[in-house]
Formats: structure tokens, C-alpha cells, sequence
């Protein structure tokens, strides 16, 4: 097993890293304009099997849905994902996965995955996957950058499943870290960066996982939020046993979930969306229908 545990495990991925290893280095970059009114995807290259389907607007020319893909349908140890995408003044750009993300096993190497959003003037991006699971000794780690110009908006979600609690799968051993950093006008909002180790403090401590194995984050930025609005995201119903925080920090919200199901931290993150993307964003939340197949 690899030394998640490590400073450097901290550091961006190294397309030459596992040069040695017959690894996935998969990289997709995206380029979203508006042209005419409609925002359209202008840029789309890709080495290694990350995709992206055709440009899909089931609300309108207005918001350019995209659906990334990674064709293998899992990430082994060694594999290395990147994606870059980038929105045009005044754009806006939906970016979601068809189904659940998973990842396997380390044999012996390290998996990661490096997201790099920005949004120009006016512009609007919004990151919204599907699930990830990892899978009993599984070494990941995740970096999840977004830049945004002073008036831009983004809304962003992460759901964390550690193992399969359904098939009686549970994650004992590996480790997952997480970077992320989130900048608007060059001033920087949020910085998050952590260690999840199956044998580590932070699974059982009340900082951390505190016993649970499911962890979702939504996080939004652009303008103030009502008071109301913000009383409506903290009397979302969860489970029991599910704990729900919101927390707003200026231009920011940060909605996080603890539990033990993933079908419920998928309800309760698409009931925080549908709140906060018409006030933040000004457009209902329209559910895609990937969601649903």
C-alpha cells in the first residue's frame, strides 16, 4: 500500500508519476461561450478515455449541459483523471456524470482526480456528479480547484461514499485526500484540505466522519443569500442518525450531510440545488434526466 499519508500525497497529480504502470492518464478540457445568446460548448479535447457527450440545453440555450464520462466505468490504482473547464463571459455551464463514480483498490499505486473550473465575467458553472465509492483499499487523492471572476457563480457538490454498506462492503483499509480551493476575484473563499484514512482518528471523531460513511458538501457562491432561504436549507429532512449543517460565510454557502445512505445525501444535496440555484443563479433547478436512468 502507498503512503497516502504522506505531505506529498497533498500535491497535484503527476501525469509522469506512473510512467512505469500501465495506468489511465486521462484529460478532458472544455471551453463554454455565449454566442448569440446561447452558451455553447466552443472547446472540447480530450487524451486518454474521459468524454464528454454532445452539448444538451433541456432548459434552454441559455445553460449548456454537458455529461463528462470515463468510459472504463472505474478508476484502478495508478489511474490519474484530470478535467479543465472554462466559461465565457457571461456563459453558463452545467458539468454532471451519468452514474456513480468508483474507486478500486490501490495495487500498490495511487489513483487521482484533478478538477480545474473557471468562469469569466458574468459567467455561471455548475459541478454537479454523481456519487464517488471507494472501494476497501482504495488510494485516492482528490484536488478541486475553481476560479471565478468578481461576479461570477458557481455551485458545486461532492458526495463520499466509503464502501458499499448495501452489498456489505465496508472500507477498512486505504485512504482518500482532499484538496480544495475556491477563489473569486483572486480573493480567496475557501481552502479545505484533509486526510481520510479507514484507520485514522478523523473516521470515529466528531470533527470528522464521526462513525458515518456517507459525507456530502455543496457549496455555492455569488451573491447574498435571504435569511430565508438559509432557514429552508437547514429544515431539510434527513434520516436518522443524519446530520445536516449549513453554514454562510458572505457570498458563500456551505451545505454539508453526515449519514449512512447515499440515496438520501443525493435527496438532501438536490433539495439544498433547488433552493439555492434560483437565488443565487436566478434559473429553477432542472433536474437532468441522466439522474434518472
Amino acid at each position: 500500500m502507498p503512503d497516502c499519508s504522506s505531505p506529498s500525497f497533498l500535491t497535484p497529480p503527476n501525469s509522469n508519476a506512473h510512467s512505469a504502470h500501465s495506468a489511465w492518464q486521462a484529460r478532458l478540457t472544455l471551453g463554454f461561450a455565449l454566442r448569440d445568446g446561447v452558451s455553447r460548448l466552443v472547446e472540447r479535447r480530450h487524451s486518454g478515455p474521459l468524454r464528454v457527450q454532445k452539448a444538451l440545453y433541456p432548459e434552454g440555450g441559455a445553460v449548456c449541459h454537458a455529461i463528462i464520462v470515463h468510459p472504463p466505468g472505474g478508476v484502478v490504482g495508478g489511474d490519474q483523471l484530470a478535467v479543465q473547464a472554462t466559461v465565457g463571459d457571461g456563459a453558463h455551464a452545467f458539468l454532471t456524470s451519468p452514474g456513480a463514480a468508483k474507486w478500486y483498490r490501490a495495487n500498490g499505486h495511487v489513483s487521482g482526480q484533478h478538477i480545474a473550473l473557471r468562469a469569466g465575467a458574468g459567467a455561471a458553472i455548475e459541478w454537479m456528479p454523481q456519487e464517488s465509492i471507494f472501494f476497501d483499499q482504495a488510494c485516492v487523492r482528490l484536488r478541486h480547484e475553481v476560479e471565478l471572476a468578481p461576479d461570477a457563480c458557481y455551485i458545486g457538490c461532492d458526495i463520499i461514499c466509503l464502501g458499499r454498506s448495501a452489498s456489505g462492503e465496508s472500507f477498512d483499509s486505504g485512504s482518500i485526500a482532499q484538496h480544495t480551493q475556491i477563489r473569486r476575484g483572486g480573493k480567496l473563499l475557501w481552502w479545505e484540505q484533509g486526510l481520510l484514512a479507514a484507520d485514522g482518528p478523523l473516521m470515529a471523531s466528531p470533527l470528522g466522519m464521526h462513525g458515518l460513511r456517507v459525507c456530502a458538501t455543496l457549496i455555492a457562491v455569488g451573491g447574498p443569500v435571504a435569511a430565508g432561504v438559509i432557514d429552508a436549507l437547514r429544515a431539510i429532512a434527513v434520516p436518522d442518525g443524519a446530520r445536516l449543517g449549513v453554514t454562510q460565510m458572505k457570498t458563500l454557502v456551505a451545505v454539508r450531510l453526515l449519514g449512512t445512505d447515499s440515496e438520501a445525501a443525493r435527496c438532501a444535496m438536490l433539495a439544498a440545488w433547488q433552493l439555492l440555484r434560483p437565488a443565487i443563479m436566478g434559473r429553477v433547478a432542472v433536474v437532468p434526466r441522466i439522474w434518472n436512468t
